[in-house]
């Protein structure tokens, strides 16, 4: 029987295991194409795509699973929902940038410019992810609401 889990790099002391979901190609790939780890894009452009993701699908479980998802104006509340939602994720993101980065303006390190490892970084990504996600989850507002009733529920 074949041993399919074995320490990274043949190193017992390294604490990540290998097996063949974590280090097939397949995966690698997938995880290359990540906005957080792609290759060329900057801080606000990463953020701006997980934003537009993360605010597309949001709307939806306020909207359906939400407290007055029985009443007329579900949608809305669902979308009012999910903006605070995104403030208070952004607010997170805000939190830690500080927590991480200090409140100076200097930056101490000259790492690359797509790299979200300075202040001035993060605060792009920060950025971008409060447009992208505030402006899909709009988008879906508008094509929700322009669906009829019937098919809502």
């Amino acid at each position: 029987m074949a041993n399919f889990i074995k320490p990274y790099n043949d190193d017992p002391f390294v604490g990540h295991l290998a097996t063949p979901i974590t280090s097939s190609s397949i995966t690698r790939s997938i995880l290359k194409n990540l906005p957080a780890y792609r290759f060329g894009l900057t801080p606000l452009l990463r953020g701006l795509e997980i934003g537009l993701a993360h605010g597309y699908f949001l709307i939806g479980p306020f909207f359906k699973l939400g407290p007055l998802r029985n009443s007329d104006i579900a949608l809305l509340a669902g979308f009012f929902s999910t903006i605070g939602l995104i403030l208070i994720l952004t607010l997170g993101l805000t939190i830690y940038g500080i927590a991480v980065f200090g409140q100076g303006t200097i930056e101490t390190s000259k790492i690359l410019n797509n790299n979200l490892q300075t202040k001035k970084a993060w605060d792009q990504f920060k950025g971008g992810f409060f447009v992208g996600a505030c402006s899909s989850a709009g988008f879906a507002f508008i094509c929700l609401s322009s669906l009829p009733t019937v098919l809502l529920n």
